[in-house]
């Protein structure tokens, strides 16, 4: 392994098998794992975010997994400033920090050194703009920051209320914002690692993710969060698997349409993690199917 590379990141769509490899990985250059993951955060969220466990976990250190409640908030400026003080922690233990996960957004603001947040949140004017229909808020955004709006999807209500909030709280559209940002140190020996497969394969894996998920558990995982008080409309339950699991419970889906429904939003959601890993430069992609992968990518370190 070349003695510049100081961080590598591992990045790919759900379900590549980016967790395993980066194990491999960790075990054979003695190195710590930060997770990029955006619900691996949250405490008893462990199916349906496919979360290593324990026993997975065992002799390598993993950061920012089980760090918050599902009620609590966890953003951007969170990951990024976290992952910061987690990379300078390892190295200063003469050790290699690997960022793994599928958060494209994370991923980018790290790598970008945006500092966050641009303005602190205002929860009356969220409140206010919860209210206001997805269309039209998304049209709001397009009006006024086209820029944001064309990195933003039309569904994804949490980011779009954020850069409307940005917006009047400061007068100026986020992506405006973000490019004239502070930035933070530099990730320099930083070394990109992209997992790469066809998408047929990608997609039968991600089909067997789901089935796996149900059989472990995922509607009983579920159950047991409402059971907790956790509420069906904070924005960790709304993630991927969670939001499919409460709309069946609730009688939207039977058990089966439910599952169909969540195969299909995760393949929709691998298309989009790709479309964001398309953006970043110099990344390294290896098949994580083959059988050498680990040793390969520690040769092109």
């Amino acid at each position: 392994m070349n003695e510049e590379t100081k961080l590598i990141i591992i990045l790919g769509p759900t379900a590549a098998g980016k967790t395993k490899l980066a194990i491999e990985l960790a075990k054979k250059i003695d190195g710590e794992i930060i997770s990029a993951d955006s619900m691996q955060v949250y405490r008893g969220m462990d199916i349906g975010t496919a979360k290593p466990t324990i026993e997975e976990r065992r002799g390598i250190p993993h950061h920012l997994i089980d760090i918050r409640n599902p009620d609590e908030e966890w953003t951007v400026s969170d990951f990024v400033r976290e992952a910061q003080i987690s990379k300078s922690k390892i190295q200063n233990k003469s050790k290699i920090p690997i960022i793994v996960g599928g958060t494209g957004l994370y991923l980018w603001a790290l790598l970008e050194g945006f500092s966050f947040p641009i303005t602190p949140a205002d929860k009356e004017l969220r409140a206010r703009l919860e209210k206001e229909p997805l269309t039209a808020l998304y049209s709001q955004l397009t009006t006024i920051d086209p820029d944001a709006a064309s990195k933003i999807h039309s569904n994804d209500k949490k980011r779009i209320i954020r850069a409307l909030e940005v917006y009047e709280l400061t007068g100026n559209p986020i992506s405006k914002l973000q490019k004239t940002g502070k930035r933070a140190n530099g990730l320099t020996g930083t070394r990109l690692i992209g997992l790469n497969l066809d998408r047929e394969k990608l997609y039968e894996k991600i089909n067997r993710r789901v089935d796996l998920m149900i059989e472990k558990g995922l509607i009983d995982e579920v159950k047991g969060l409402l059971a907790k008080g956790y509420c069906k409309s904070l924005p960790s339950m709304q993630a991927l698997g969670y939001k499919q699991v409460i709309d069946h419970l609730n009688g939207k889906y039977s058990k089966e349409e439910m599952i169909e429904e969540l195969k299909k939003k995760s393949r929709n959601f691998a298309r989009r993690q790709m479309t964001w890993f398309r953006r970043f430069k110099d990344v390294n992609w290896f098949d994580p199917c083959s059988q050498t992968v680990v040793d390969d990518i520690i040769k092109a370190l």
